[in-house]
């Protein structure tokens, strides 16, 4: 079956909005140095070119040899500059510089000296001592989202504490002919990273395959110091399989010929440069039931596609399979608005041992507890708002505000009940 490219009308070369810059911005304004991270090929380039484009920006990357050298044999002589902004692109290349960028914003405290990117967690490299503490804003920068994509900001949370859904527009319509469930699934397959966007489906499988591919060569080698890359590629496989569910490391560990230190340090590694991650337990409770285990997220769906050599045509029928891709791309949505709010660390899940579960929650600033169950298919029913409804009676006390909302692949905004809705996938990138 052909499928289309981006189901949210990328046009290629087209300057996307991303929902981070404005807290670059913000953060350049007030602070010595900011670090973007992110996954490489994210964008962290792309968004730290157009920060300040006339302003006499000084660019260097990193990714340049003679550069690279030029910081390793003189890091107190490469950062040296005058009031402006300086951007160092992939600072975890040459992690002497920090020392040297904490010693010059030190004698010079203006803000906005240093935009630094770094594809990977730069303090989870071994040898790096330097914090910048009190100096920093960290920010991170995920691949595309769909409403980035579509070109409209993040409303969905708001909406739901107003419980206003009023002129949503959108309707799932993101191609002609192409809505629903079919159009998150398309986009889920295809992922988020801003290259492949316009690419055929074998052209997106054998992009994601090359970016692993170079990940081994290069960075899983000289930052993580992961030699073993058959065994990184087994893991990343099973990382896929597993992608949405609780961590379980004995599990994982049955599937490998791996000791359970091996294991744990080769998920760390992945943690570092963002290809997978951890979402917390959501525990404000004294409930001794509930369950303190991690969920399991690999970042981004077309990677997790791509590795599981997952097609299209069948996915749309396996359950199995388009109800984990869809999580995972609902997952990506939140977790991009959320940092993008700077509110990053409120995105929970919740178990407990009744199997009872909400996919995520969410706390906002003004102390509203939502709850997110997603649903790949088109037809909501009562029973799918069954543990919402007890975590609001059980869970929170009777002064918090709650909102329980059931993400589904259908068209209409229902009410299932006090503060329970059933809404549109689309909302997630709709105006």
């Amino acid at each position: 079956m052909l499928t289309p490219a981006s189901p949210f009308n990328f046009v290629p070369g087209q300057a996307i909005s991303r929902w981070k810059a404005a807290g670059v911005l913000e953060a350049l304004r007030t602070r010595r140095v900011v670090i973007l991270t992110g996954a490489r090929q994210c964008g962290k380039t792309t968004l730290a070119r157009m920060i300040q484009p006339d302003a006499g920006v000084i660019y260097r990357t990193l990714d340049d040899v003679a550069l690279l050298a030029a910081a390793n044999a003189d890091p107190h002589g490469f950062v040296v500059h005058g009031d402006g902004l300086m951007v160092i692109d992939e600072i975890q290349r040459a992690p002497t510089l920090l020392t040297a960028i904490k010693k010059d914003v030190d004698e010079n405290q203006k803000p906005g000296r240093f935009l630094l990117t770094g594809s990977a967690n730069i303090q989870s490299i071994a040898g790096v001592n330097e914090s910048l503490a009190g100096r920093v804003a960290h920010q991170r920068l995920r691949p595309f989202t769909a409403g980035e994509m579509a070109g409209v900001m993040p409303s969905l949370l708001d909406r739901a504490v107003r419980e206003d859904w009023s002129g949503m527009t959108g309707g799932g319509q993101a191609t002609p002919g192409v809505s629903g469930k079919d159009a998150v699934l398309l986009q889920a397959m295809r992922g988020g990273y801003p290259e492949i966007q316009a690419f055929s489906d074998r052209g997106v499988r054998r992009w994601h395959q090359d970016y692993i591919a170079a990940l081994m060569v290069r960075d899983l080698q000289d930052i993580a110091h992961i030699r073993r890359k058959d065994s990184m590629a087994k893991l990343l496989q099973v990382l896929a399989a597993w992608s949405c569910k609780l961590m379980d490391i004995s599990a994982l560990g049955g599937q490998l010929a791996l000791a359970r230190p091996t294991i744990e340090s080769y998920i760390n590694a992945l943690e570092s440069l963002f290809l997978v991650e951890r979402i917390r337990p959501w525990a404000k409770t004294d409930y001794d039931r509930i369950s303190k285990q991690d969920k399991l997220v690999m970042t981004d769906t077309g990677m997790v596609a791509s590795l599981l050599d997952w097609r299209y045509d069948k996915v749309r029928l396996n359950a199995d399979q388009s109800g984990k891709l869809v999580e995972g791309f609902v997952f990506a949505q939140l977790a991009a608005l959320l940092e993008a709010q700077d509110d990053p660390h409120s995105l929970t899940h919740y178990r407990d041992r009744e199997q009872r579960e909400i996919d995520f929650v969410i706390e906002t600033p003004d102390g509203t507890t939502i709850g997110i169950e997603v649903k790949a298919g088109s037809s909501p029913s009562l029973d799918s708002f069954r543990h919402l409804s007890w975590f609001r009676d059980r869970m929170l006390a009777a002064n918090v505000p709650f909102r329980g909302l059931v993400l589904y692949t259908g068209d209409q905004v229902l009410r299932f009940g006090e503060q329970l809705w059933a809404i549109p996938m689309h909302a997630l990138w709709s105006r």
